[in-house]
């Protein structure tokens, strides 16, 4: 199953390090790779957690309520990658100052999404079911973030 996933979520991750074109403002490229991946990931999801009926549709209508705050916080990742691709060259200190921090802030939201969303899947499924969407959903996004890194030039790098 790992397997599995992980070669998903690397083919789902290499279109968002390439999908960045000239045409397109980055928000609508955003809104398409977000629509993209949101069905492909809830495939994954759907799959690894096989939820008995009983409980089920409460879950599903928390984590599209999860996948709605979730994606913001993507959306302003990639915004924060983008900013850095345009800037990488000629970065100065204020400059990378601010994309550290609004990176860690990002990072923090996301840690605070999970602890919301934890205790609303526990209440309506186990604490199993709910560590284990805990555990796919940092799974694939750090997976995605991982193969995203290593796309992105290093600072200094030439």
């Amino acid at each position: 199953m790992k397997t599995w996933i992980f070669t998903i979520a690397i083919f789902l991750a290499i279109p968002v390090t390439k999908a960045i074109s000239q045409t397109m403002t980055i928000d609508d490229e955003i809104t398409l790779i977000q629509a993209a991946f949101g069905s492909d990931k809830k495939m994954l999801v759907e799959a690894y957690m096989d939820l008995p009926e009983a409980v089920a549709p409460g879950f599903w209508t928390i984590y599209q309520a999860y996948e709605s705050e979730r994606q913001a916080l993507s959306r302003e990742r990639m915004k924060i990658i983008n900013d850095y691709l345009d800037e990488y060259q000629t970065l100065n200190n204020d400059q990378a100052d601010l994309l550290a921090k609004r990176t860690l802030a990002n990072d923090q939201a996301l840690s605070k999404l999970h602890s919301k969303y934890y205790k609303k899947f526990k209440k309506v499924t186990s604490p199993i079911d709910a560590a284990k969407f805990l555990q796919i959903d940092t799974y694939i996004h750090n997976t995605i973030r991982n193969a995203m890194q290593q796309e992105l030039p290093f600072i200094d790098e030439n």
